[in-house]
């Protein structure tokens, strides 16, 4: 039985939103266990730079209309009050296993899904939270589903500057397109006003030199790439090649394994954290996830 199997058995028995490791050909990292230290290198003067203009910036991060508790339950979104509810932890437990194999430095992770209607927003945004939960940690939660754009809603000005807006413009500073959603530390970067040809904007050097300069500007940062289901575009496979990592949502007993092993063998397995299975139901209806 593959890794895959065991996964998928695992989520039907224990009924749980969960993330598990990816198997296959997938390089083995090991973490670090109870009472074992990592070996830390000193800080550069330039790192030491950076992690103070990171600092900076977080401070000037505060929300002056932050959401309320009431918003936040309306559009799905988890928050600190909500203590170790089911929904809480699983998506710091994704949080966690992302800082173990990143040994707490940030990245890009791609959220990506089987099949359409999957939930990857839903993963994407409150896994985006759970990283503005830390103090020290920001998110920065990027619309790449130019076809089924979702995160433009979020905002009150909906016709707000996005991506395929900055990608067209040489004169726009990146700063034009990222957002304040009501949330600490959590910024979102809209799909944009136009989404004809998705794969020429991914192909572009305009869109590497942007993750590449939020990577390298803010090293407490990490972006999440809200992206359209593996199997369904080929934007998908091009947006893979940008980022770090994969996070693979699956919608709860609604996948077969041929669709899996589709999904897998279509990309860099060393890039795959793990899979998420999402609409669980015996989360909070809030939480279903479509």
């Amino acid at each position: 039985m593959s890794k895959i199997e065991k996964a998928l058995n695992r989520a039907t028995s224990e009924r749980q939103l969960t993330i598990v490791r990816s198997g296959g050909q997938a390089k083995e990292t090991r973490e670090p266990g109870a009472g074992q230290a990592l070996a830390v290198a000193s800080p550069s003067a330039l790192q030491l730079e950076a992690r103070a203009r990171s600092s900076a910036a977080i401070t000037l991060m505060r929300e002056p209309s932050p959401l309320t508790k009431q918003e936040l339950e309306a559009a799905r979104i988890i928050f600190p009050e909500m203590g170790e509810s089911p929904t809480v932890r699983a998506f710091r437990e994704i949080r966690t296993k992302i800082l173990q194999k990143t040994l707490g430095r940030n990245c890009v992770v791609m959220v990506t899904a089987v099949a359409a209607k999957s939930g990857t927003t839903f993963v994407a945004l409150n896994l985006s939270a759970a990283f503005a939960f830390d103090e020290v940690k920001t998110a920065l939660l990027m619309d790449c589903n130019l076809r089924s754009p979702r995160l433009h809603h979020l905002l009150k000005d909906q016709s707000a500057s996005g991506l395929t807006d900055y990608l067209e413009n040489p004169d726009m500073d990146a700063a034009a397109i990222i957002h304040p959603v009501g949330i600490e530390r959590l910024r979102i970067v809209p799909a944009g006003g136009r989404r004809e040809i998705p794969g020429e904007y991914f192909t572009s050097a305009k869109m590497k030199s942007l993750l590449d300069s939020i990577h390298a500007r803010y090293p407490e940062r990490f972006i999440i790439v809200d992206a359209p289901p593996m199997t369904e575009s080929a934007d998908t496979q091009i947006l893979a090649d940008l980022c770090d990592y994969i996070v693979l949502v699956m919608p709860y007993g609604e996948v077969t394994q041929s669709q899996v092993d589709t999904c897998v063998k279509a990309m860099d397995r060393n890039k795959l954290l793990g899979l998420v299975f999402n609409n669980d139901p015996h989360l909070p209806s809030l939480f279903g996830g479509r």
